[in-house]
């Protein structure tokens, strides 16, 4: 068992120690509450692995991007070298070629299927109507998410993923795109046979709707083996030692358990060090350490054996490669 510096709480597994045990991970998510520091973390265990040898990838697929300012560079839209770390690469998800290519896409097959049913209606007018849902951006970020994913550039990737309610959807949607496309193969398939009945012609018609599905189900199909493979994924809840970040992730890892996503672990970030505080300390500080000592024997309590890490309050922002590297100490204590 090992005692995290100063404060009263045990940590049976380290994140060295996970990483260690689990040698053949290639995807890790951080996320939890906006604000405990998904970005920071996500950061720092991508210099880990980069360190490490591997050739890393660290993505944003959170619509609200912070990569960039943590990085001190611009990572937007492109993979990005991160300046003075070899191995590593970032990358904020721009999703405006994937929405227009998406659009393209569903108003290809919508003509189609329209000129399949005898329909004299304009394809514009359901695109604009699919597609102006907010969770088509979601669904541009997944698919982007599925891209980088299935592509197999990099050793390892490390995404810093949005907020977990917004988490939860988009790792979600493997499912629920998986039980869509299986009601819409069936739907079709039912259609192609009695087309193919009422028809005088014994030829058999291409279907490019149903090919599409086919494979969009098989894609699908592989980007869940992977988010579920305990080998090789990982999502890592950060939180404060606040009521409601502990609130948050309480109800989502039991969520994850239940998708089937492997949930790594738990990181208590922004803790303020009693023995690095003076006697003259202000009265609101020392209430924030009682505070955050109560809600550290919550946090013992819900997520026994899952706590990976206790990183303390920096006095300064982390930003730029040289916090990272003193929060790198912090996190794996190397």
């Amino acid at each position: 068992m090992v005692t995290a510096r100063s404060f009263n709480l045990e940590v049976a597994q380290s994140m060295r120690e996970y990483f260690e045990e689990h040698p053949d991970l290639k995807y890790i998510f951080f996320g939890g509450k906006g604000g405990v520091g998904k970005t920071v973390m996500a950061g720092v265990t991508a210099l880990w692995w980069a360190k490490q040898g591997r050739r890393t990838l660290l993505a944003s697929t959170n619509p609200v991007h912070s990569l960039s300012g943590l990085l001190d560079q611009d990572v937007f839209g492109r993979h990005t070298p991160v300046a003075g770390v070899p191995n590593l690469w970032a990358y904020e998800i721009d999703t405006r070629d994937t929405i227009e290519r998406l659009k393209n896409e569903i108003r290809d097959k919508i003509r189609w299927f329209l000129k399949f049913a005898d329909i004299q209606t304009k394809a514009d007018e359901f695109v604009e109507s699919a597609t102006m849902n907010p969770a088509f951006e979601e669904s541009a970020m997944f698919e982007n998410m599925v891209d980088l994913m299935l592509a197999g550039e990099y050793d390892v990737y490390v995404f810093d993923t949005a907020p977990t309610a917004n988490a939860r959807r988009l790792l979600g949607m493997s499912k629920v795109y998986s039980l869509w496309v299986n009601k819409m193969l069936k739907s079709r398939e039912e259609a192609r046979s009695l087309r193919q009945m009422l028809s005088f012609s014994r030829k058999e018609e291409p279907d490019p709707l149903l090919d599409y599905l086919l494979q969009f189900r098989d894609r699908m199909g592989q980007a869940r083996r992977l988010l579920t493979d305990p080998n090789r994924t990982a999502f890592f809840f950060v939180t404060l030692a606040e009521a409601l970040p502990i609130a948050v992730i309480t109800r989502f890892i039991n969520w994850f358990h239940d998708f089937g996503i492997p949930v790594g672990g738990v990181i208590v970030n922004m803790l303020i060090d009693r023995s690095a505080v003076g006697s003259e300390a202000p009265e609101f500080v020392m209430n924030r350490i009682r505070m955050q000592e109560e809600y550290l024997q919550v946090i013992a309590e819900k997520f026994d054996g899952s706590v990976r890490a206790l990183l303390p309050l920096f006095e300064t922002e982390i930003r730029g490669v040289p916090m990272l590297e003193r929060a790198c100490t912090a996190l794996f204590g190397a």
